[in-house]
């Protein structure tokens, strides 16, 4: 657990306001999918989207974070 602490502080390190804000993207993306309080009519629709729009983030994140895994240490 302690090397998965120390890469997220490498990542944090690493990042810039950008990848922040993509962070909050994803995580709200996720809560959408997770508490859908949308009428039934329009669930399907804000779902796609919000399925979309984490897919998107969640992939360019994890591609930065194993980057800096994979990083020698300084």
């Amino acid at each position: 657990m302690k090397k998965l602490f120390c890469y997220a502080d490498r990542y944090i390190g690493k990042s810039d306001w950008k990848d922040l804000a993509m962070i909050k993207f994803c995580l709200f993306s996720m809560g959408i999918l997770a508490g859908m309080r949308i009428p039934e009519k329009n669930k399907k629709h804000a779902g796609w989207i919000a399925a979309a729009v984490f897919a998107a983030t969640y992939i360019l994140l994890m591609a930065k974070f194993f980057s800096v895994i994979a990083e020698k240490e300084e």
